[in-house]
């Protein structure tokens, strides 16, 4: 018997979004596609202008994409009413934003902003919202800040209250956009870390948007966005040695499109020092992609240019580039 393939929890395919200004027009993304399967923790990564922080505006419901499809916990985001859009951002997504100041209501304490969460959606009423908000604060380590207001609270115990608040309705799926940007290195560690344990212990789906390399050593999949489309992915796994040892093990793989396109690593690019055509040449296990133009060869590097190999095709390389 067939056992059939859960759904993804967050499922982009060909998703572009357009921004038009004074006659002047801005495609955010161009083609993206990203699956995140249920119970995954995954960052994203990439420079400004990438177009992150617009796909996670498209898929917490503040933004609609141009085209493509956009599909969350079995939400279709185009397609989705102002009524259904609503009640998706109350209970189906949870979202902590990079501003403190945007997560907590400053006149509240930490437990009465997981509370209101759940006031505004209706989930739980009297005793049973109070015990939920605390045992959420307890989950992620503040449950001694209860009592006091995001003013008097540090700002990583105000992310950690907001992430509390964000899963106060038990979310299948939490976006965080940039939720360790104004907190130094021990501190972010330390949140995302809290993020970890919370995906672990709940399972709820997290997909955390950021600039910074670091906050990809905590999770198992970076996937990292150029230009607007997913470039690249870095599965991380440990792996048990001749000697019973256990080892860290990051592979990077391209991400290939429906029609053949992948995007190179800019140090692969700049390395094999490629640009406007590349020479491809199918071999039994692996592609080679070689300078198509006729650049000095670099010294030791043999009689003709300098070949990127990788996996056979179906573990990661292409048939095609462009």
């Amino acid at each position: 018997m067939t056992q059939a393939i859960a759904e993804p929890h967050i499922l982009c395919s060909d998703l572009v979004r357009i921004f038009s200004a004074d006659g002047v027009e801005v495609q955010a993304l161009q083609g993206l596609n990203l699956r995140v399967d249920p119970g995954e923790l995954v960052a994203l990564v990439g420079a400004s202008g990438s177009g992150k922080s617009t796909l996670l505006t498209i898929l917490s419901g503040l933004d609609t994409a141009t085209a493509g499809v956009a599909r969350v916990a079995g939400h279709d985001l185009l397609s989705m009413g102002a009524r259904e859009r609503v009640a998706y951002r109350r209970r189906t997504v949870g979202f902590v934003w990079q501003q403190t100041s945007r997560n907590l209501l400053p006149y509240l304490t930490a437990a009465e902003n997981v509370a209101l969460a759940m006031a505004v959606a209706g989930t739980s009423r009297g005793s049973a919202r109070a015990a939920r908000a605390a045992e959420l604060l307890e989950l992620l380590g503040v449950a001694d800040a209860a009592d006091r207001r995001p003013a008097e609270l540090s700002g990583g115990e105000q992310q950690r209250v907001a992430i509390a608040v964000a899963l106060a309705n038990e979310p299948k799926v939490l976006l965080a956009d940039e939720p360790t940007g104004e907190l130094d290195e021990a501190t972010s560690a330390s949140v995302l870390e809290a993020m970890r344990s919370v995906n672990e212990r709940l399972g709820v789906t997290m997909l955390i948007v950021t600039h910074d390399p670091s906050v990809s050593e905590h999770v198992r999949r970076t996937v990292q966005i150029r230009d607007g489309r997913t470039s690249t992915e870095v599965l991380r796994s440990t792996r048990v040695d001749e000697h019973g040892a256990e080892q860290a093990v990051a592979e990077e793989f391209a991400v290939l499109d429906r029609v053949g396109r992948l995007q190179l690593p800019h140090e692969f690019v700049t390395g094999l020092g490629l640009r406007e055509r590349v020479r491809l040449s199918l071999e039994p296990d692996h592609v080679q992609v070689r300078p198509g133009h006729d650049a000095a060869t670099p010294p030791g590097s043999g009689d003709g240019p300098p070949a990127a190999s990788g996996p056979a095709p179906g573990e990661g390389e292409t048939e095609e580039a462009r």
